[in-house]
């Protein structure tokens, strides 16, 4: 990951996976909220301009991209929390399969 993009990782973000079958709380139920995994530093950067269109043809959904180091076990099926919203994750690209970063590729939760 170049300085550049470190720099930009000035975003403390918590990553969130669905709840499992062993996810309890304290009377015993079974979790209906999402649970936090990790907070990190990330870089948060709404698509906008020709970048917003190009993805807009593929995937009209697609609204903020946001880069952390890369972390294993990120999926599709986690979402990202930044203070009071909430980003559903589409799509990850592993840039060069460098292993130095995740571009997040979301929509924002209403």
């Amino acid at each position: 990951m170049s300085k550049l993009i470190v720099n930009r990782l000035n975003k403390r973000v918590t990553i969130l996976r669905p709840p499992g079958r062993d996810d309890l709380d304290e009377y015993g139920q079974p979790l209906d909220d999402y649970v936090p995994v990790a907070t990190v530093w990330a870089a948060i950067e709404p698509l906008r301009g020709r970048e917003y269109f190009a993805v807009m043809s593929e995937h009209a959904e697609v609204t903020t991209r946001i880069r952390i180091r890369y972390r294993e076990g990120i999926d599709r099926t986690m979402r990202v929390q930044y203070r009071d919203s909430e980003f559903e994750i589409l799509h990850i690209i592993h840039p060069e399969f460098g292993r130095k970063e995740l571009q997040l590729m979301c929509k924002e939760r209403q």
